[in-house]
């Protein structure tokens, strides 16, 4: 199995991680990789004061890098968290009107964070990391705030849902996505996760396969050296005969196929 993307990987911007964008693309171009995504979190753990554009300056300007590097086709996205039941994305509710100098946009618009900081991004990866909102959830709450972050237009992946620890019900999300041309994903880091997530992300595989639903299978790398590292992810995949062809990260002009089926 050649899987030739890796869609989610994080820099050092993200805090916890620890290496530089040309890092990770040079990282990429070692592993054979023919496409990168660079996807920094986008979310309240970053900084105390989180309300603040300025904080998000490296986000904000990320599309002014170059398109490829060293042979490796470069897209910029974020994993954004999602903040509650109704699926809202982190920063919907921030008006920002000013810019990082304390100037006015020049389009002379009021829009919320989570808009200034992904308007020119190619996609984002929305995911639940911090979840005591969804402590006393139930599996039908939980659903509806994935299908609700779907109907999100620059979301394209839903991330690490087998990881989330949320007990939603999978074969309306997984229809949900397949319906808008988004992806499912499967990450190699949750496979480091203990038996009882990687048991969720395989009845996930498995449900993709028989339902036919696309999916993301990238390393969730926080350290270069682990871009396109995949070998977990693989040998689930192989394990239960997964179709490649289901597989949206199985190479470059697939993957960019996948976006513009989405509308990206």
């Amino acid at each position: 199995m050649q899987l030739r993307c890796d869609v989610h990987t994080h820099t050092l911007y993200s805090r916890h991680a620890y290496s530089t964008i040309l890092e990770n693309v040079h990282a990429a171009k070692e592993a054979g990789l023919e496409l990168l995504g660079s996807t920094d979190h986008f979310s309240s753990m970053l900084y105390p004061e989180y309300e603040n554009i300025r904080h998000y300056q490296y986000l904000c300007v990320s599309h002014t890098w170059p398109k490829e590097i060293d042979g490796v086709r470069l897209l910029q996205g974020c994993e954004v968290d999602i903040v509650d039941l109704d699926g809202h994305l982190f920063g919907y509710d921030i008006p920002i009107a000013k810019n990082i100098d304390g100037d006015f946009y020049n389009d002379k618009k009021t829009l919320s964070l989570y808009e200034r900081v992904t308007r020119k991004m190619d996609y984002v990866i929305a995911s639940v990391h911090k979840h005591s909102f969804a402590d006393s959830a139930t599996p039908l709450e939980c659903t509806k705030l994935y299908l609700e972050a779907l109907r999100n237009k620059k979301v394209l992946i839903l991330g690490h849902i087998g990881r989330s620890g949320l007990p939603f019900e999978i074969d309306p999300v997984l229809l949900a996505a397949k319906e808008a041309h988004k992806l499912i994903e499967i990450n190699e880091h949750s496979m480091d996760s203990g038996n009882h997530c990687i048991d969720r992300c395989r009845a996930i595989a498995v449900r993709c396969a028989e339902l036919s639903i696309p999916i993301s299978v990238s390393s969730d790398a926080h350290f270069a050296l682990r871009i396109g590292q995949l070998d977990k992810v693989k040998k689930l995949l192989s394990e239960i005969h997964f179709p490649e062809e289901l597989i949206a990260t199985r190479s470059k002009d697939s993957f960019l196929s996948a976006m513009k089926d989405a509308g990206l």
